[in-house]
């Protein structure tokens, strides 16, 4: 993923602090608090997106609020080779639960497996490995993504014209929520509308010549939907710049933009009117609950299904239980929601 603001995330130290978790959904079980904390391993999924750097900062600032005891961070880059041996390093220096964003979903199943079998809990942000024991994966529904970029479109265009979809990666389940769900959208409600899919995996270089290629064979194209905002955004302005076609909203020639992430940019944009619209990834509650999650989950606490105390829902799944974080649509009417965490970055 390239970013325009990408910076590069700090080596990590040992963070010692007391205190304790907050409380979390309805159906957690107790159980005595040990007045050292138990170990735990977080892996950070890249350093080159602008959505990603958030998370890791809240992080950050949460492990120390939640006064947890961290193994030194590391940064798997997008690549499961190095993910995997992350995890072996957390497996040998002590950890009794494991934080992961394993963006290939389909790859980390034996290292779930291994962990499963030495009862190490994991929790996934942002995506749900496709098989492989996950004690809770925390995300957002990103069939919900799709949809909401559907809809937003169809109404934008009048149901009518040419839309350019910039998939993330296939193998990533957030890749194919979102896609399949924005396909099944388009074709029941704006079936009048052509969607054009340019795979992308996740990489913002590869977006920008895919989506020149396609204004170049489609110069009535209408509307974009950038699936990442922190990988997409800037490539896609700037192209549209050097082509002449960044108009405003609401004026003739614009193209109407709604992008995933929720990241500061994107809400600059927004006020600009140069995209439309996103949907506001959770990154601090993805922080938030994922590191509540693990230290639950070394703790031994259980979680049922159902409502939790946080205004989402835990819902069953084949390998394991997700909490699904709400994931609001900004535009211009609410992108100055002063509860959105794009507008609290750094504050």
């Amino acid at each position: 993923m390239k970013s325009r603001t990408s910076q590069t995330v700090a080596a990590a130290a040992v963070l010692l602090l007391a205190g304790a978790a907050t409380a979390c959904n309805r159906g957690g079980s107790t159980s005595g608090a040990d007045s050292a904390k138990p170990a735990i391993g977080i892996d950070l999924p890249r350093a080159d997106s602008d959505f990603w750097n958030s998370y890791a900062q809240y992080v950050k600032q949460g492990a120390g609020e939640q006064g947890l005891h961290t193994l030194p961070v590391s940064n798997s880059q997008n690549d499961v080779t190095k993910l995997v041996a992350n995890v072996q390093v957390f497996e040998n220096t002590g950890a009794k639960a494991v934080v992961m964003a394993p963006q290939d979903t389909g790859a980390i199943a034996s290292t779930l497996d291994i962990l499963a079998a030495k009862k190490i809990p994991v929790v996934s942000v942002d995506t749900r490995p496709d098989t492989g024991k996950v004690y809770m994966v925390v995300r957002a529904d990103n069939k919900a993504y799709g949809t909401k970029a559907c809809e937003f479109l169809g109404k934008q265009l009048g149901g009518k014209g040419k839309v350019a979809e910039l998939q993330g990666a296939l193998s990533s389940i957030n890749g194919r929520d979102r896609s399949e769900a924005f396909a099944a959208c388009m074709k029941e409600k704006f079936p009048g509308i052509q969607v054009i899919e340019l795979a992308t995996d996740w990489k913002g270089d590869v977006a920008s010549a895919k989506l020149q290629s396609t204004l170049t064979a489609n110069p009535d194209l209408g509307g974009v939907y950038m699936q990442a905002g922190g990988v997409f955004l800037q490539p896609t302005l700037a192209l549209l710049q050097q082509k002449g076609l960044l108009k405003p909203a609401g004026q003739p020639g614009h193209i109407a933009i709604i992008s995933n992430d929720g990241i500061p940019q994107e809400f600059d944009a927004i006020r600009k009117g140069e995209i439309d619209a996103t949907v506001s990834q959770p990154a601090d509650l993805y922080a938030k609950y994922a590191l509540y999650y693990a230290q639950a989950g070394a703790d031994g606490k259980t979680f049922q299904p159902g409502p939790t105390d946080h205004g989402s829902t835990i819902i069953t799944l084949p390998n394991g239980l997700e909490d699904q974080l709400p994931a609001p649509l900004v535009t211009k009417d609410n992108v100055d929601d002063k509860s959105l965490w794009g507008n609290n970055v750094g504050k």
